[in-house]
């Protein structure tokens, strides 16, 4: 559980309106907003249910509006200025992974979240979650959250500030349902990764399975009562199946029975009263998991020679990021996370496809989960002799539905025409700088400086700005006492980047910063040079699209069989902008003849940084460098505007519901609503974000999108 920020229009005892924000509990529970004004009831699941009703006969009447806020939360989005909520379907915390061009991060690095991000989702451990269940948030002297705000960053904080086309943009509302953004992905060989096979190899079909025959040594009654707790219909219960004839093979055979037919079930033998019993459990359950734990892994069986060691497949799922996915998979399958691979990760906020491989477990295996899973479907399965590795995808194809669309058809066809045909600025999205007020490439500038000390400070130190209340009070500990153990104190969750540093230098001391700061994971570390490069590049590029255009002229870059040339006059005329690339800093890099060279190594030269002398004394962030194209023009883009009457109904026809046999959704020529449904595909490494901000026209900065938020509310 955790608490969500709600902003409330109430009226006071006076009859007055008055704007709040308050929280409530997921996954349930109330937390009182004011005790003189609401209390906020919390049912079932976020997006659906909120009740307001006052806990006194005299309190408040019901508020007439509610704006929820939370990461991914969808939005109206309006260059006019208006926003507006959208409560349907389970919020979402979705992150990014900032990676250096040619990394694979979320949907292939195509950032689609144009929401509200209150903060970093750390994955803590299970008791850490636990701890943070009890922690009180409070909202201290009663700050909105626009003021909190405030001090965020914009798109002009970044570098984002140039448009490709010069239509007129529109609003519309971004995921709405998290139907409304699909994902396939792009395999290493170019196709599209579908979900359109449930059927097991038949290779697997062909050999004798020794299932059935375990499976004879349980009752029909047993099946129906080992399959009701398979599928949670209590997932803390467990049964008993009496060894009637007690030897060892008896007891093998019923165990293995039990976990090959019903996959998320545990077993173990327990002799009661004299009579032997095997118990069967959920594994899901929390004293069954912390059971399962503890337990010894489950004996491997026999792989034949003739099958490739790796199972592929196709993994569907709704409303969950790749990571949380394959640690629900690795739980029912009784293995660790470490045997799933796979080429890229995944946006919570969506439907996504993807391809997963896993070490040594079989088709069948895999295939009974989709019995006991829900939003989750697993298919088109294939034996293989290697795994997959991260970055190998080429890319990803996205459908994404904007509802309620202002723009005429005129607009929506200017816009979709030139994202088509020129495409957009290959900007680093917003995700890639992080939600306060402290930037995470201004800890990434600080390391590459050399000053550790404002490293430190920079992380640690009070910021305005939204953040959990533990957070608030760790900070504001460190800056009256300096002291890690004492901050550390204030802290339920201990693996989040600030936890992590404190126990560094509780452990090493605050004269040996550079060890204290190795405690953070290196993906996270490197995570904040990455985003100093990619704020120079979006800055650069910027300069680039204002000082020349949209045309390749001399002293642009180009690839020439991944190695970086300078166009000559005569060439730049033989080539468009689409053939351009800019660099990242680096040692390894080279940058364009025009000032524009001359620029970067300026812009690097104000932060007290040598373009020449790009490597660090800590191998880990000298920075190669490396080269990204200024403009990306999506491939197969179709659009199309529908029209509906109830903002419920989903607006794309997904894979399951392709298997299932059911019909597509059929649309009324006229309707109470219009929605604007595109698809395109994009190379791994651009954002799908900035895509959309091209045809909407619009800052897609949390700050600018809470402005406009308020300015509705009000």
């Amino acid at each position: 559980m955790h608490w969500l920020p709600v902003f409330l229009t109430v009226q006071d005892l006076f009859g007055a309106p008055q704007r709040i924000l308050t929280t409530v509990q997921r996954p349930l529970g109330y937390q009182t907003a004011d005790r003189h004004l609401v209390s906020v009831w919390y049912t079932q699941n976020i997006r659906r249910t909120f009740q307001f009703a006052p806990s006194a006969p005299h309190h408040c009447s019901i508020p007439s509006r509610v704006v929820f806020m939370e990461t991914s939360e969808p939005t109206v989005l309006s260059p006019g200025g208006e926003k507006r909520a959208c409560p349907e379907e389970e919020l979402a915390h979705p992150i990014k992974r900032p990676r250096i061009q040619g990394k694979e991060g979320k949907n292939g690095g195509s950032g689609s979240q144009l929401s509200l991000d209150l903060e970093e989702n750390d994955r803590e451990e299970d008791e850490e979650k636990e701890l943070v269940e009890g922690v009180e948030e409070e909202e201290g002297d009663g700050e909105t959250f626009a003021d909190m705000m405030k001090h965020g960053l914009t798109e002009q904080d970044v570098g984002i500030l140039k448009f490709v086309s010069d239509h007129e943009g529109f609003s519309g509302i971004l995921k709405e349902r998290y139907s409304d953004f699909v994902v396939h992905e792009i395999n290493k060989d170019g196709k599209v990764v579908w979900l359109n096979d449930l059927t097991i190899p038949a290779e697997e079909q062909e050999v004798p399975q020794t299932e059935s025959e375990e499976v004879q040594v349980l009752t029909e009654e047993q099946k129906k009562q080992l399959e009701e707790l398979q599928l949670f219909k209590n997932k803390e219960a467990s049964m008993l199946i009496e060894v009637m004839e007690d030897t060892k093979e008896r007891r093998t055979q019923l165990h293995k029975a039990v976990k090959t037919m019903f996959p998320g079930l545990e077993t173990k033998t327990e002799e009661r009263d004299g009579r032997k019993f095997i118990v069967a459990y959920h594994a899901a359950g929390k004293t069954a998991l912390a059971a399962v734990r503890t337990a010894a892994a489950p004996r491997k069986h026999s792989w034949p020679k003739s099958r490739g060691s790796f199972c592929h497949c196709v993994l569907y799922k709704e409303n969950k990021d790749t990571m949380d996915a394959i640690n629900v998979l690795s739980k029912f399958l009784r293995v660790r996370p470490n045997v799933f691979s796979y080429m890229g990760t995944k946006d919570k906020r969506a439907i996504t496809v993807q391809e997963i491989a896993v070490l040594r477990i079989s088709a069948e295996r895999i295939a009974h989960l989709n019995k006991c899973l829900i939003n989750f479907k697993l298919g088109n399965f294939s034996y293989k002799k290697h795994p997959l590795k991260l970055g190998e995808l080429q890319g990803n194809h996205f459908t994404v539905v904007i509802r309620n669309i202002s723009g005429t058809d005129e607009q929506v066809l200017q816009a979709m025409t030139s994202l088509r045909d020129t495409g957009f600025i290959n900007y680093y999205g917003m995700q890639r700088f992080g939600t306060t007020a402290v930037p995470t490439y201004q800890v990434g500038r600080a390391i590459l400086q050399n000053n550790w000390t404002e490293v430190m400070d920079l992380i640690l130190k009070p910021r305005p700005g939204a953040e959990k209340g533990y957070l608030v009070r760790c900070r504001e500990e460190w800056a009256r006492s300096q002291d890690p153990e004492e901050a550390l104190k204030k802290l339920p969750v201990k693996r989040c980047v600030e936890g992590q540093l404190l126990r560094g230098l509780a452990k090493y001391g605050k004269k040996n910063i550079v060890t204290a700061f190795g405690l953070i994971p290196r993906n996270n570390r490197l995570m904040y040079i990455h985003s100093y490069q990619s704020y120079v590049w979006n800055t650069m590029v910027s300069r680039r699209v204002q000082d020349f255009g949209l045309k390749a002229v001399k002293g642009d870059l180009m690839l020439r069989g991944g190695t970086a040339h300078v166009l000559s006059e005569e060439e730049a005329v033989k080539h468009t902008i689409h053939d351009v690339v800019m660099p990242l800093p680096g040692f390894d890099v080279i940058y364009p003849t025009h000032h524009i060279g001359q620029a970067y190594k300026d812009m690097l030269a104000s932060n007290d940084l040598d373009i020449n002398n790009m490597r660090h004394k800590i191998r880990d962030y000298s920075l190669a460098g490396a080269y990204r194209r200024i403009l990306i023009r999506p491939r197969d883009v179709s659009w199309e505007v529908i029209h509906y009457d109830d903002p419920r109904i989903p607006l794309v026809h997904t894979d399951v519901e392709k298997l299932e046999g059911k019909p597509p959704p059929v649309f009324p020529k006229e309707g109470k609503y219009r929605a604007l449904r595109m698809e395109f595909s994009l190379p791994s490494s651009t954002y799908a974000t900035m895509a959309i901000r091209e045809v909407l026209k619009m800052d897609t900065s949390i700050k600018n999108q809470t402005q406009l938020n308020t300015t509705w509310l009000n």
